[in-house]
Parts: structure tokens; C-alpha cells; sequence
């Protein structure tokens, strides 16, 4: 072959490679906003304008039959002095601690054994029973099972001498009866959701620290809560949020008494403003517990840490 054929020939090695596009992207954005527009939507309807409305009736007085007046802060100064609001705020409080506490001690607790035991989609079905059984059902449930004369509770206490106790009836207990039977219903639900956690923490943590000779409890109390951390403040502050909310089984079992022990923030604004028709003093009673529920929610976060993990 010639010189010049072979000079005449374009070389490979001098001629630049294309690189090979990628396609861009296009419509991302617009496609997620397309996805996320009926829950915006249902947001917007059912919770952002009722709460919009909720704060401007609470600046008038209005008996729902009437036009709304307006009466601006009149609401929120009657109610700094009603020694019944303050009263329905200490009995919501105690009953969420109490709740809360026992919901999530026991929750952890079944969490751990189900890890550490039987991992069956059989028993994680049979927690969520009692979770699927609405609020008024349970509560007319226990009202028989708790009742002082033909209750099986008290049938059972008869066997080690117990006189019969009225779980519902004693202003003393009754709030601490409906926190317990409402964490019997919802800790199955907890119990699931730490679980779900627990699978997160990487395998090859938990078999250093049995190589190293720690033991159970170390194990749980120095690798499996500090890394479980932040399911358990989101899971602490949804259960926080919904204790406050707690309505049904106190209108069910209690309807507020004896006096006024179980009678809960949410109950007594359902008595304003559906039995007495003050929609004003109800709304801002309402607006207060918001904004004590954002409160104690931000503060919780931020104390918990709950945007961080022990894993980075």
C-alpha cells in the first residue's frame, strides 16, 4: 500500500469521540405536581380553610341559627378565666401522658420481641386487630367487661379478695381507664411502626456488639434506641397529637364525669359548641389547642433531634 493511501486515510486516533448524550429530563416538576395535586387538594379543602374559618369564628360570637358578631379577643379573655377549660386542659394532659407512656413503653416492648422472636406476617396482622376496632367499640366493649357488678375484670379480682371496683365510675381512675384501654388499642399499631424501624439498623452493628460480648439489654439500650431514635420521636409526636384529640371513648363511657374528671379539651369544645351552640368560645378553645399542639410538637422535635440519626 502507498504513502500517500496511507496518509489519505483520516486517522481514528486524531478524530474526537462524541460522547454519547443522556436525555434531559423534561417535565419532572410538572409531572410530581400533576401526582401531588389531589392531596394538596384534599388538604386544602379539609384542612387548611376549616382551620382558616375555625380561627375567624373564634373572634365572634355566634349560636349557628344567628349572623356571626364580632367581638375580637372577648373569646380568648373569657377564656383565661374559665376554671373549666383549665380544668379539661389538666385531665387532657394527664391522660396523655398516661397514654402516651404506656403506648409506647409496650409497643417497644412487643417491637423487641417480635424482632428477637417470631418475625411472622401472621402475628403482625393479629396486633393491628385491636388498632382496626373503632373508638366507640371499644369503649362499649369495656364498658361491660370493666362494669363493677357483672364485669369480667371484677369477676377475675373476686378470686384474690378484691371488692368490686367502678373503673368508669370512680372520678379518681376513670381517666387513667380510658388512657389504658386506649393504649391496649393502639399499641399493636405503635408496636409495627418500631418495628418497621428496627429493620433499618444495619445487620453488621448488632453482630459487632454480640462479637464484643454485649449483652441483650446492651445491645437494646446502646445501639437498638439511640438508632431507633428518630421513628420513635415521630411516632411519640403522631401519638401526642392524637391523644389530645381524644373524643370518643370519653363521649361513649364517661360523657365527662364523674364531675368533671375525664372531661377532656375536646370533649368540653363539643359541648360549647354543639349542646350550648357558642361556635365562638368553641373555635377559640380550638385555636389554643392548636397552637399547643405546635408547640409541643416543635419542641419535642427539637429536644428528640429528630431530623438527625445516630447513623451518620
Amino acid at each position: 500500500m502507498s504513502q500517500q493511501t496511507l496518509t489519505s486515510k483520516p486517522s481514528l486516533l486524531g478524530k474526537k469521540q462524541k460522547t454519547p448524550r443522556t436525555p434531559k429530563k423534561h417535565g419532572d416538576g410538572l409531572i410530581a405536581l400533576v401526582f401531588l395535586t389531589p392531596v394538596l387538594l384534599g388538604y386544602a379543602i379539609f384542612y387548611f380553610w376549616p382551620m382558616i374559618r375555625g380561627i375567624q369564628i373564634s373572634f365572634t360570637d355566634w349560636n349557628l341559627l344567628s349572623d356571626p358578631q364580632w367581638v375580637g379577643l372577648a373569646n380568648y379573655r373569657e377564656l383565661m378565666g374559665d376554671k373549666v377549660f383549665g380544668n379539661a386542659l389538666v385531665v387532657t394532659i394527664i391522660y396523655v401522658l398516661v397514654n402516651i407512656t404506656s403506648q409506647t413503653i409496650l409497643g417497644l416492648g412487643i417491637a423487641v420481641l417480635m424482632q428477637r422472636i417470631s418475625q411472622s406476617v401472621v402475628i403482625r396482622s393479629l396486633l393491628l386487630v385491636p388498632w382496626l376496632v373503632p373508638n366507640v367499640t371499644v369503649a362499649v366493649i369495656t364498658l361491660f367487661i370493666l362494669d363493677p357488678n357483672v364485669g369480667l375484670m371484677n369477676h377475675i379480682l373476686s378470686y384474690i379478695a378484691v371488692n368490686p371496683i367502678s373503673f368508669y365510675g370512680n372520678g379518681d381512675i376513670a381517666i387513667y381507664t380510658i388512657a389504658l384501654v386506649n393504649s391496649w388499642r393502639n399499641m399493636g399499631y405503635t408496636a409495627l411502626l418500631l418495628f418497621a424501624g428496627m429493620q433499618t439498623i444495619p445487620r453488621m452493628v448488632t453482630e459487632a456488639a454480640i462479637m464484643d460480648g454485649a449483652s441483650a439489654w446492651r445491645q437494646f439500650r446502646s445501639i437498638t434506641l439511640p438508632l431507633l431514635r428518630p421513628i420513635l420521636v415521630m411516632v411519640v409526636v403522631v401519638s401526642m397529637i392524637g391523644s389530645f384529640q381524644i373524643f370518643d371513648t370519653v363521649s361513649v363511657a364517661t360523657k365527662g364525669g364523674p364531675g368533671n374528671s375525664t372531661r377532656v379539651i375536646y370533649f368540653y369544645i363539643y359541648q360549647k359548641a354543639f349542646q350550648q351552640f357558642d361556635m365562638g368560645y368553641a373555635a377559640a378553645m380550638a385555636v389554643v389547642l392548636l397552637l399547643i399542639l405546635l408547640v409541643l410538637s416543635a419542641l419535642q422535635m427539637k429536644i428528640l433531634r429528630a431530623d438527625s440519626s445516630d447513623l451518620d
